[in-house]
């Protein structure tokens, strides 16, 4: 194990579990189909069964709390009811749900249960202290966070808090900060195996190392960019999606009314000035489309920048782009990924994701591809065992990279101190 997990957080199989009431922090917030609302992809249920089923075979009471979408992607905010159906599927065993994230119902479940059974409790993005606008707004320290209607609600029920989200780990909010405050804590064996892999990563890519950043969820793109920039991690940015529209704008293009209109309606252009100084700043490294792609008359069309605007959705980046990039990831040594090239969805915007994807499973580089959309985008267009490392993150992979602190290895770090002698075998 990498020193630094060594000395930042405590091991799983430090604790002796029978009996012991675990709350085991998840993240199995899942690609959703927008028409019928079920899972699409199962990766990060999956990437759960080793915690999983080492509490049950060490006879742990365990309790699940996790979330389901966000303010930012509110259409994915539903209930977790699914997530027990597949879990309870995949583990042979009963995984209950409860519609209650921390209160009556959920507490009496936690209460009742007995070895080696599990409870799934309701959404935690149900609570107003768990959603982004509240942690962008309150700012609560992991202290401040004891009076919560989670922690104050849950904290006193149970023996062991266990952490096995990294996918979230970027966040600061209760149940991923708090409860290190008040119970022995450790990490779970994702979050331990992600952890040591991207911290490897880090050392010492082999050049010329290349990011790809693409999809509608941008803030996390914006929020590593300037980190990679500025301490060169990147060699390369290939921007595409609403990305690439944001640096087009920025350069000076007129994208059209339509996609200004996609933009602003959903307050991301907002990065517009960031992404001017990137621009000026970093001119070498920073590529965008230089040919977009629209629906006319139910036909693919394609139209290059300079022909811009145009007063339809660009919907995928163009044949031209598409053969840059190929020819990049070709000669790259090691290539990250964050989001698709375009509405991979629709069949008739594919043929740019589908490229890229391909293109990197064909390279010989050192292929590193996070974030559930991302995940889900890949498996529809190649075999993931072509991808060197496919890590359940998104945004908390591309911080950890870019060496941003993160606010659950903080308190995983405090937590290892506080409690280095309690409930140890």
């Amino acid at each position: 194990m990498d020193e630094i997990i060594k000395t930042a957080i405590r091991s799983l199989k430090e604790f002796d579990y029978k009996n012991q009431t675990v709350l085991l922090r998840l993240d199995i917030n899942s690609p959703i189909d927008p028409i019928t609302k079920k899972i699409t992809s199962k990766n990060r249920i999956n990437k759960s069964l080793p915690t999983l089923n080492y509490l049950i075979e060490h006879e742990a009471k365990i309790a699940i709390i996790a979330h389901q979408g966000d303010t930012l992607d509110y259409m994915n905010l539903i209930s977790l009811n699914e997530h027990a159906e597949v879990l309870s599927k995949i583990l042979n065993r009963p995984v209950n749900y409860i519609d209650d994230v921390c209160g009556p119902a959920a507490q009496n479940a936690i209460k009742n249960l007995k070895a080696g059974e599990i409870v799934l409790l309701g959404n935690l993005r149900y609570l107003t202290e768990e959603v982004s606008t509240f942690e962008n707004s309150v700012k609560l320290r992991p202290e401040e966070m004891q009076d919560t209607y989670l922690v104050r609600n849950l904290a006193p029920l149970i023996d062991i808090y266990i952490n096995d989200a990294f996918a979230a780990a970027h966040r600061n909010c209760p149940s991923m900060v708090a409860f290190q405050e008040k119970k022995p804590s450790a990490g779970g064996i994702l979050m331990v195996e992600e952890i040591e892999a991207l911290t490897r990563l880090m050392k010492s890519p082999k050049r010329p190392n290349i990011f790809l950043l693409g999809g509608l969820k941008i803030s996390d793109a914006f929020g590593m960019m300037k980190q990679i920039l500025e301490n060169g991690s990147a060699d390369k940015v290939l921007t595409s999606g609403i990305l690439g529209h944001i640096i087009l704008t920025a350069k000076g293009y007129d994208i059209g009314s339509a996609n200004m209109k996609f933009i602003k309606d959903r307050q991301l252009d907002k990065f517009i000035e960031p992404a001017f100084e990137y621009i000026i700043n970093y001119p070498d490294k920073i590529l965008y489309p230089i040919d977009l792609a629209y629906e006319d008359k139910s036909k693919r069309r394609e139209i290059t920048i300079d022909e811009l605007p145009i007063d339809r959705l660009c919907l995928d980046i163009g044949k031209q782009s598409i053969e840059i990039y190929k020819e990049i990831i070709t000669n790259a040594g090691t290539i990250f990924v964050n989001g698709p090239a375009g509405v991979y969805e629709n069949s008739m915007f594919e043929i740019g994701t589908k490229s890229i994807w391909n293109a990197i499973a064909d390279s010989k580089g050192y292929s590193v591809i996070g974030g559930g959309d991302t995940v889900s985008a890949a498996q529809k267009f190649i075999d993931l065992d072509r991808i060197n490392y496919v890590c359940t993150a998104g945004g908390a992979m591309v911080r950890f990279i870019s060496g941003v602190k993160m606010p659950l290895i903080e308190a995983m770090g405090k937590s290892y101190v506080r409690y280095s002698h309690s409930m140890a075998y």
